[in-house]
């Protein structure tokens, strides 16, 4: 009886250990794929002490996971684009930040769905053209798939709101940095994934997400985002930007039905 006992332990141990050499070994091979296909063959280097990725290791809610990346450089370099990528996801590159200007340090955060257990990736571009990745696994905190989870709200008050944005400081205003504040934009949209099944008319809701935003202060480009199917219903988007001395920041939104909106934000004279 003690040796069968033994013999299913070590049989369970050992299938134990080939469904995990089996996950670990596609989890590879997700990465290589998405790599060849967004960086094409370009080298990606350990981040190093250049990119801090943050991510919960089982968020509360898998429809809005607040991802945050920082990255400096202290070369001289600048940063030139941010990318996060979701490996498990049904589209992987969940957002890409263009950053306007010479920005040796940036601080940008948001809110993406994860659909499973997966590595969330954060991509930096310096530069140079030289790419540094910080990675983070994320696991799966139960519950839907978060891409195929419905939206929160009726229909009429989500169409009724779509497109409202609201921008508001992060932090108390004396104690902010007057050369780098950090703001929280929101833009009030569905974001629908498009494999949402409706429980009444038992068909899809048609994809429709936020496609890019532009970010201005002033004439001056903060960051240009493009989006997918990952960022959260209503997308928040935390960053800091560099004064100038304009007086508003400018936003323009677009989604994938050709709809755009536009709301400029007093931020003060030099702040």
């Amino acid at each position: 009886m003690r040796r069968s006992t033994l013999l299913l332990a070590r049989c369970a141990a050992t299938t134990l250990a080939l469904l995990l050499a089996a996950s670990a070994a596609h989890a590879g091979s997700a990465w290589d794929e998405i790599r060849a296909a967004v960086f094409a063959g370009r080298t990606v280097n350990p981040a190093g002490d250049a990119v801090v990725l943050t991510a919960p290791n089982r968020p509360l809610d898998q429809r809005a996971v607040p991802i945050d990346v920082e990255t400096r450089f202290a070369d001289g370099r600048s940063v030139r684009s941010v990318t996060l990528i979701v490996d498990q996801n049904p589209t992987p590159v969940a957002a890409r930040f263009d950053v306007g200007g010479k920005r040796e340090h940036l601080k940008v955060s948001t809110l993406l769905r994860l659909n499973a257990a997966t590595d969330v990736r954060a991509i930096v571009e310096a530069s140079d053209g030289q790419l540094y990745m910080a990675d983070r696994f994320v696991k799966f905190a139960g519950g839907q798939a978060a891409c195929s989870a419905p939206p929160s709200g009726s229909p009429e008050q989500i169409a009724a709101t779509m497109g409202n944005m609201t921008f508001e400081p992060i932090g108390k205003q004396a104690a902010a940095t007057p050369i780098e504040p950090r703001g929280r934009l929101k833009v009030m949209h569905p974001n629908h994934t498009g494999m949402v099944l409706d429980q009444l008319t038992l068909l899809y809701v048609p994809l429709r997400i936020i496609t890019d935003m532009q970010v201005r202060q002033g004439d001056e480009p903060v960051f240009a985002m493009q989006g997918s199917i990952a960022l959260s219903q209503n997308p928040v988007v935390e960053f800091d930007y560099r004064t100038n001395g304009a007086e508003t920041l400018h936003v323009e939104a677009h989604d994938s039905a050709g709809a755009s909106w536009a709301h400029d934000f007093p931020i003060g004279q030099g702040s």
